[in-house]
């Protein structure tokens, strides 16, 4: 078997080894994660403005997908609440919701976001993703958390209520508030105190009256199942639907159909930038996620193969009546915890959400949507972090700015416009500092070979020589920079003779910083200054031979700095220690 197959179908690693205590370890985790997703899919359907059943089906062919073509052993792939929300936000603007080609608009967002997903790891290119950082996918999530509970609060009081930022959805609410539906309200209010109160409370209580700890863990994570059947049947019992109380009605009773995205021209156009931004920001949490369980047991997740993983689930949700997916955090973090050793633990959850789809189905047409609402508010309210805010202003102003416009344009703009500018921020922001690099004079540590900044260590300089070094690579953005720092330090001092460049943190200089380092040396050779290079990496030398500017280099090129001082004048007025 050809190690490019065993690669692109990970399956064929694990399934070598898997034996029977595997399998039992993978089922109870399975079936920990199957009492979580059932109510957790529905809502998040409710969500993605989706049918109820949309949720179960985007949960069953898409993990059993990935189980082939992933390699994390601990992820679980389908409908999460960022990437729910994003969909809802990117359909309402072309299609209405609630009609037939809204659940076809999600299926071509699927089936785009897939093969964009698809593509991407084929040809490698998942460091992509390395654009949007932390701090801005930490502010992006804490607005999107805020925005989507906000979202919910039209279902938690049964009023009507829309809009796509904060802002006009706080509006919104209170404007509508006069129409509040007494019990609709009664079960929406109730059931998020307890779900955030089973959240913090009940694995204590529990433990404190002698229960087990895996005991406890599992009744904490069925708590919103708890919720599910008190709310449904005090609707049906009561007759609440009577009294206004909106339920998730008849669903259909089936396993998940076939079925066709749209490949219409011009639905597709308008569905590309959301697609992107949905592959994006579903693969950046997925893959954080997935690198971090699996950093805890030492496992290796391959980026790229992840791509293709979830470009996989993805095209399987299109063709299965989902909406687009991708590793979520909360069900990832209880399949591990439940003890999850391979991916066969979600192709049982998908067996299990499959039996429910099939068999449980009528037992949920009384369920009523706050009772969803409230499972969303309290899943992504645990998402949202102000701490980062914090954070980011006492390490990095550039990373505050990033983090504090993303949470900004997020909340009173939109979640695409909201991440597209934190992504901008970030690349501008990293322009902006590379440009101006780090540029530090340095001098001789008495009784070493060492050279350090000036400003920093007592070192010993020689007023003939200038010594810089270079905390940056050169390219076309901050040569000219470098030139402007020469020359700044030349103006005035006429006992220069020697600049010595020390290269040791430079890994590239392209053809701009090139012709930039060919004027610095002519403007030095003019003034009767030579520059010489020092420390210069085995690649750079290598590009740097390749042209005419060693030629006419007016100094030399030297294997370190300290030979170079040597060569130019420097007297050491300590002799270096043997053991140095």
């Amino acid at each position: 078997m050809s190690d490019h197959l065993i690669r692109l179908v990970p399956i064929l690693t694990w399934a070598r080894d898997y034996d029977r205590a595997t399998f039992g370890d993978d089922l109870i985790a399975a079936l920990i994660v199957t009492i979580m997703l059932i109510p957790q899919s529905l809502a998040y359907a409710l969500l993605a403005g989706l049918p109820p059943e949309a949720g179960l089906y985007a949960s069953i062919v898409p993990i059993l997908l990935y189980t082939v073509f992933g390699t994390s052993r601990s992820l679980a792939v389908g409908p999460v609440a960022v990437v729910s929300l994003m969909t809802a936000a990117a359909l309402s603007n072309i299609v209405e919701q609630g009609t037939a080609g809204y659940a076809v608009a999600a299926l071509s967002l699927a089936g785009l976001s897939g093969m964009m997903l698809l593509l991407l790891g084929l040809f490698r290119l998942g460091f992509l993703a390395n654009f949007l950082s932390h701090p801005v996918i930490s502010g992006f999530i804490t607005a999107s958390g805020l925005i989507i509970a906000a979202s919910q609060l039209r279902h938690i009081f049964g009023i009507d209520a829309e809009g796509h930022n904060l802002l006009d959805l706080i509006v919104s609410v209170v404007m509508h508030l006069p129409q509040i539906n007494l019990p609709t309200a009664a079960i929406g209010v109730g059931a998020t105190v307890f779900l955030f109160w089973v959240r913090k409370g009940l694995k204590p209580a529990l433990r404190g009256i002698g229960l087990g700890e895996n005991a406890a863990d599992i009744a904490t994570k069925a708590g919103p199942v708890v919720a599910v059947l008190a709310t449904t049947v005090a609707v049906w019992t009561l007759d609440l639907a009577q009294a206004g109380v909106q339920i998730v009605g008849t669903v259909p009773q089936s396993l998940p159909p076939f079925t066709l995205p749209s490949f219409s021209p011009a639905l597709l156009q308008q569905l590309v930038l959301p697609a992107f931004m949905i592959s994006v920001i579903g693969f950046v949490e997925s893959i954080s996620v997935a690198q971090t369980l699996a950093a805890k047991k030492r496992q290796r997740v391959d980026p790229n193969q992840e791509l293709i993983g979830l470009g996989v689930a993805n095209l399987g949700a299109a063709f299965t009546g989902g909406f687009p997916v991708t590793g979520g955090f909360s069900r990832s973090v209880v399949n591990f915890d439940a003890g999850a050793r391979t991916p066969a633990a979600g192709a049982f959850t998908a067996i299990g959400l499959a039996i429910a789809a099939v068999g449980l189905t009528p037992l949920i047409y009384f369920l009523p949507k706050a009772t969803l609402a409230a499972t969303i508010i309290v899943a992504v309210l645990s998402l949202v972090d102000f701490s980062i805010l914090r954070r980011s202003w006492d390490y990095s102003r550039a990373d505050f700015m990033a983090v504090i416009a993303t949470i900004l344009v997020t909340l009173s703009v939109g979640v695409e416009a909201g991440v597209s500018a934190g992504v901008a921020l970030s690349i501008l922001m990293h322009l902006y500092v590379s440009s101006r690099p780090h540029i530090a004079e340095v001098g001789l540590v008495r009784g070493t070979e060492h050279f350090r900044n000036i400003h920093r260590h007592t070192v010993q300089t020689d007023p003939r020589i200038l010594t810089l070094r270079l905390d940056e690579s050169l390219y076309f953005a901050n040569a000219r920079f470098l030139e402007d720092v020469i020359l700044a330090r030349l103006a005035g001092d006429d006992q220069i003779e020697h600049i010595i460049l020390q290269c040791s943190a430079i890994n590239e200089i392209d053809l701009s910083a090139l012709e930039t380092l060919e004027a610095i040396n002519e403007r030095l050779s003019d003034m009767g200054v030579k520059l010489h290079l020092s420390e210069v990496k085995g690649p750079v030398m290598d590009r740097l031979e390749h042209g005419h500017f060693l030629e006419h280099l007016s100094g030399k090129v030297f294997m370190s700095q300290y030979e170079a001082a040597c060569f130019a004048g420097l007297k050491p007025d300590r002799p270096v220690h043997a053991d140095t």
